[in-house]
């Protein structure tokens, strides 16, 4: 089915009914006697009947073994819209018997199928086509990730699902270059090494960047020839079984890639679990990792990639631009309505442009447009769902209870669904849980600090190390920052660039391993030392 163009994906439901604008959360009241302002937010126009997708759902069932089944036991579960809280699908509900028939089909065509026995080459080639097909149905594809997931569609659009394209094609022109060393020994040896696929791999995805996070593991695994079973997040299963669909239009063989979506005491439990998967790779919480990791030690010891949570700082020195960091901060933050692991969610200010700092960022959280995320123009959708919603509402509670001041949102942003107004925290401490905790949602806090001593002691008092960004125009201020930081990614004067060739990971209890680029790659890759005697040879 050819892409279609947006204005034939979208049209308005004559069902839903109109939903008014920054009406405030009935069981959680308004703070307007907190903060400085707050009555005047304003953040966009009211949220209008939703837009209705005209993409289809074609598949919600396992894909198992080249085939969509459905599950052992029948069941299913609703996969929601998080604009309305409306079931969308009722999809597939695997369990422990559907991991074990798709762990089955991996083992058989890793062992016995064409996918790790075809060359290199023509693994890339299908790698090649499949990205070719995901270019060509960008739309209905960026629609299925806004529908199930809430984020804006021409952030699906227009950044993430090229990413996606551009992460398979990268991949795909490592799979044929790929290769061991010949390693020179004291005395008569040949000594040569292989890099060797694992065989079965578990690959367990997020809800918040659902096809991104299938690219960043699925593309590496395939590429070394490894077989994949892969667990969808419960919360967004539609977009990775459509794209999977088109993998073996593209010429994947049976079993090289199944997809079990469901639930993670179930389904993920069975899969980390299992004696017969050779390799895992998890992203998600840094509570789940833990459990994840547990399972995996206590089965067959099997190797695991985690990319864990984060508490990143964003640090402001004294001689920025203040207005660009304002809207460079704002973007580290609020990105994808903040559900982002590594979003910049300390935002440290230096005392001599602090004041400054606070007025135009909660300048700018009040411009931000809050919609339905089909709309042109809006910049942040719903949250995921309801459990995600109220957590993050309870965090800006316990902010206000603390004793920083909210200088913008803090509410329920209409009436129907889960979105939220941007929120802005001024005067925390590092002390509060909203400057320790994880929040996952659009509430950005900002602290204070005096020197880079300061800073960069409290920007590493946390358990997480993912990431950090810096701004700053002194050579001599970003390099000693960039050194000192205990995180796996630092960003000078930019954040979130997410280039395929990049290295993703964290430190500490964010987690271990890595994602992307060559790194990437080695994660799905063991290293074989092989040593022959050379009898009577001409050099050595």
């Amino acid at each position: 089915m050819a892409a279609r163009r947006l204005s034939s994906l979208l049209s308005l439901s004559s069902s839903s009914s109109v939903v008014a604008a920054a009406t405030s959360l009935g069981s959680f009241g308004r703070f307007s006697s907190w903060g400085r302002g707050i009555n005047s937010f304003s953040t966009s126009a009211a949220i209008d009947v939703p837009m209705s997708p005209s993409v289809q759902i074609d598949h919600t069932q396992l894909l198992i073994n080249g085939k969509f089944v459905d599950a052992a036991s029948g069941k299913t579960f609703p996969t929601y819209d998080p604009r309305t809280g409306d079931v969308i699908a009722h999809v597939a509900e695997g369990d422990v018997e559907d991991v074990n028939r798709a762990v089955a089909a991996a083992r058989k065509a890793f062992d016995k199928g064409p996918w790790p026995k075809m060359t290199a080459y023509e693994r890339s080639r299908i790698m090649f086509r499949f990205a070719d097909l995901l270019e060509k149905h960008t739309e209905e594809v960026a629609a299925l990730e806004t529908w199930d997931n809430g984020k804006p569609y021409e952030q699906a659009a227009n950044v993430e699902i090229p990413m996606v394209v551009r992460v398979f094609r990268y991949f795909a022109g490592w799979a044929d270059k790929i290769h061991g060393l010949t390693i020179p020994a004291d005395g008569q040896h040949h000594v040569q090494t292989l890099h060797e696929p694992y065989g079965v791999t578990g690959l367990i995805v997020p809800w918040n960047f659902p096809l991104l996070l299938y690219s960043w593991k699925v593309a590496p695994a395939l590429a070394c020839g490894n077989t994949v079973v892969l667990k969808t997040a419960e919360q967004t299963p539609l977009s990775a079984l459509y794209v999977s669909n088109l993998f073996h239009e593209a010429g994947l063989p049976p079993g090289a890639l199944n997809v079990v979506s469901g639930f993670g005491p179930a389904a993920g439990a069975a899969l980390c679990s299992h004696m017969d998967v050779n390799k895992l790779s998890f992203t998600g919480s840094t509570a789940t990792g833990k459990i994840v990791l547990g399972l995996a030690a206590n089965s067959n010891l099997k190797p695991v990639t985690l990319e864990l949570g984060g508490k990143s700082p964003f640090i402001v020195c004294k001689d920025a631009d203040v207005d660009k960091a304002v809207e460079l901060a704002h973007s580290a933050l609020f990105f994808n309505q903040g559900q982002c692991c590594c979003a910049g969610s300390r935002t440290f200010v230096h005392e001599s442009v602090y004041d400054e700092f606070v007025e135009k960022a909660k300048a700018r959280a009040q411009k931000r447009v809050v919609g339905d995320p089909f709309k042109k123009g809006i910049e942040q959708g719903p949250q995921i769902d309801n459990a995600q919603f109220q957590k993050i509402l309870n965090f800006i509670r316990t902010g206000v209870e603390s004793g920083a001041t909210l200088e913008a949102g803090g509410e329920q942003f209409g009436s129907k669904g889960y979105y939220i107004q941007p929120t802005v925290f001024s005067n925390v401490q590092d002390d509060m849980l909203i400057a320790k905790d994880e929040i996952f949602g659009p509430v950005q806090s900002i602290l204070k600090f005096k020197d880079l001593d300061e800073v960069i002691q409290r920007a590493n008092a946390t358990a997480y190390g993912l990431a950090a960004g810096v701004f700053s125009q002194n050579l001599e201020t970003v390099n000693t920052l960039s050194r000192a930081l205990r995180v796996g990614t630092v960003w000078i004067n930019c954040y979130d660039l997410f280039d395929a060739a990049i290295p993703f990971g964290g430190f500490k209890m964010s987690g271990h391993g890595r994602e992307k680029g060559i790194y990437g790659l080695t994660s799905y890759l063991q290293v074989k030392a092989v040593v022959s005697p050379l009898k009577n040879p001409a050099w050595l």
